[in-house]
């Protein structure tokens, strides 16, 4: 077709895309292919801090079949695709990369099954994880993972980035949840089985190839989730404490007393504390005294009489013994919203801190209190004018670091990457401990990957996407 034929926003392209745009229209339809003025802003770009950048076009397929057709045809002309879901991602790995394609998932929404007796949900890759949620609930079930970006991250990015959040510690990670996948290669291939079993050893498990991939090896298409038994009780508490050697001892205490009904133990140091109570609306410093650590504990149980007096004992327990300074057990509903609203407050400080970086670094769980100090010092040290918090998921090694960069501009944010980073490989932890690599990350991937590992990766991407075309230029 010649391109002055095309229609709008084709003009400006090649011969061989404006040939693909052609094939492209014809097998997604009217809705399913946006070029020019048509696409979305919000297909520039995710959640991270790169600057937008338009895609050549936005595909949006209904089906598993469309998604097939569509990389066969980018496949064929050798067009890259940058896969996008709910775009709530923090490492740029659903932003377009330079002359690529964007395959947004979107239209594939909905929820195919939920399977009482196997305790299964089947799910569209658009699907987005607070649907699955109260789907689970409205039928006594619980969907495990859970965290603040539930109400737009969908399933195939859950999936495709392994998320983890605030229950990690009882559920595990999404790995954990995920029993069956169906995903398609670069080429168009169809992979996967929704298998529902809890045992499959018919060879290797090829859905973790996929799992946490973000998007190199495959585009995720559909997922079956293993659910929980909706908890009857939910017990929560805020505790104030000297100093992390007490909140490890309050950790050990409640893994000894509570067992499996521990379902989260977060920690908020006081930079993070002070500047949510001090600047955000609404949320109040519950204590009156200042303290050396914050932290929330939660208990998930099915006899609300027996599982309090459990929690009740435990929190007497690690008062009498000297480790707590302060606490407050929620008694309703909106007790336990306006405690966790403070721990989920990091989005609102970021107007307070300004232009900055957040780092979301796993350590080995016992060496969290010292990481957390060694780079406060090296900050302070190395950039004495940056401003840094500290909080996360402490019982999983999962900490969370928001750092202002006081030179803006590249520089400045290699800067503080250089800071943190190190101080993580000093640590031998993990640049990521849950919200993935993506662009933001891949140079420092090296810190926590070793050579061969790396080497590794690239072997398995060579493999099943010679060309690379998914997600060029995201994590290797």
């Amino acid at each position: 077709m010649p391109v002055a034929d095309m229609e709008r926003g084709d003009a400006m392209i090649g011969h061989n895309e404006a040939e693909a745009f052609s094939e492209l229209r014809a097998a997604l339809g009217p809705s399913g292919f946006l070029a020019g003025d048509d696409i979305p802003a919000r297909n520039h770009a995710d959640s991270s801090v790169l600057p937008p950048l338009p895609p050549l076009a936005v595909l949006r397929p209904a089906s598993t079949d469309e998604v097939s057709a569509a990389l066969v045809i980018a496949s064929r002309h050798r067009l890259a695709v940058t896969v996008q879901g709910g775009l709530t991602g923090l490492c740029g790995g659903a932003t377009p990369a330079p002359g690529s394609l964007a395959l947004s998932l979107e239209r594939m929404n909905g929820i195919e099954e939920i399977d009482g007796r196997a305790m299964t949900l089947t799910a569209r890759a658009g699907t987005p994880l607070e649907v699955m949620q109260k789907a689970a609930e409205a039928e006594g079930l619980l969907f495990p993972v859970d965290f603040g970006a539930r109400g737009t991250a969908t399933a195939g990015g859950i999936v495709s980035t392994n998320a983890g959040g605030n229950r990690v510690l009882r559920y595990g990670m999404t790995r954990a949840s995920v029993l069956g996948l169906e995903a398609v290669l670069a080429d168009g291939t169809v992979i996967g089985s929704l298998n529902k079993m809890l045992k499959n050893n018919a060879g290797p498990d090829l859905k973790q190839l996929f799992v946490g991939s973000e998007g190199l090896l495959g585009v995720v298409t559909r997922a079956v989730f293993s659910l929980q038994p909706l908890p009857r009780w939910t017990g929560l508490a805020l505790i104030a404490v000297r100093d992390f050697e007490a909140a490890a001892d309050i950790l050990s205490s409640a893994r000894a007393e509570l067992g499996p009904m521990l379902s989260a133990f977060e920690v908020m140091w006081p930079d993070y504390w002070a500047m949510v109570t001090g600047n955000v609306p609404g949320r109040r410093a519950p204590f009156a005294d200042k303290h050396g650590l914050y932290l929330l504990v939660e208990g998930h149980g099915r006899d609300g009489e027996r599982d309090g007096s459990t929690f009740e004992a435990f929190l007497e327990g690690v008062y009498e013994a000297g480790l707590v300074e302060d606490a407050m057990l929620a008694q309703s509903l909106s007790d336990m919203e306006a405690f966790w609203a403070i721990r989920d407050a990091s989005a609102e400080i970021e107007p307070v801190l300004g232009e900055h970086e957040s780092f979301d670094v796993g350590l080995p769980p016992g060496e969290v209190g010292r990481f957390v100090d060694a780079c406060r010092s090296a900050l302070a040290r190395e950039l004495p004018a940056s401003r840094a918090v500290f909080f996360g998921h402490a019982a999983d090694g999962n900490i969370h670091v928001m750092a202002s960069v006081p030179d803006p501009g590249p520089a400045g944010h290699h800067a503080v990457e250089s800071v943190v980073y190190g101080v993580t490989r000093e640590f031998s932890g993990s640049v990521s401990a849950e919200h993935g690599i993506g662009a933001l990350k891949r140079g420092w991937l090296g810190h926590s990957r070793s050579p061969a590992e790396v080497a590794l990766m690239r072997s398995l991407k060579a493999a099943v996407d010679p060309h690379g075309l998914l997600n060029p230029g995201k994590v290797i």
